[in-house]
């Protein structure tokens, strides 16, 4: 596995890898307060974002995460962020995660081709044997997000985390193994016509 950055070209989104100088536009479609609903630490000011871009930027550095922004084709407009983490070279396994869309854009093609570009990329060229994903318990439109992908539900880690407000977060984790990514893509696929 070759861990850097790259850009992941679709037909109805782009994923360009995440840099210091996004701050400005990802906090123009980023701070709405619904968007981090369901986040350990919410990201409602542009202080916030500045040190989550620094965070996942650090984390790259370390070989362990890839962070990147998403821009939709047409518009050219940035419309929100996804991730590379926990790589496990050694494994191959990744998690997708750290996922978040303008209110506008979410439940679209864009993210529905964002998981297709980061999913192939996963298993046809890093030849991973796992992709995990996770979210939080409660957050059920998250949790039927991912089942739509393919991905099958594991198992809950109960007080995994604990959130900016003191509530004791339950995660929810999912996975996709190198087995069912062929149908996984061909159901991704024929989603979003291609």
């Amino acid at each position: 596995m070759k861990v850097e950055p790259i850009t992941l070209n679709g037909r109805f989104v782009n994923l360009e890898p995440m840099c210091s100088e996004h701050v400005d536009e990802l906090c123009e479609v980023g701070l709405d307060p619904s968007i981090w609903q369901w986040s350990p630490e919410p990201i409602t000011t542009n202080e916030a974002m500045t040190s989550y871009i620094t965070r996942a930027l650090s984390e790259q550095a370390k070989g362990i995460s890839l962070p990147f922004v998403s821009r939709e084709k047409v518009s050219a407009k940035m419309v929100g962020s996804t991730r590379f983490g926990n790589i496990d070279t050694p494994n191959r396994h990744v998690e997708i995660g750290w996922t978040w869309l303008a209110p506008e854009w979410q439940r679209t093609y864009v993210n529905t081709e964002a998981k297709l570009l980061m999913l192939t990329h996963a298993f046809e060229v890093w030849k991973c044997i796992r992709v995990e994903f996770k979210t939080d318990s409660l957050n059920e439109k998250s949790r039927n997000a991912i089942l739509r992908l393919g991905a099958k539900q594991e198992g809950i880690h109960r007080n995994h985390m604990i959130t900016e407000s003191g509530r004791l977060r339950h995660s929810v984790y999912f996975s996709i193994i190198d087995s069912e990514w062929s149908d996984v893509k061909i159901r991704l696929t024929s989603r979003l016509g291609l």
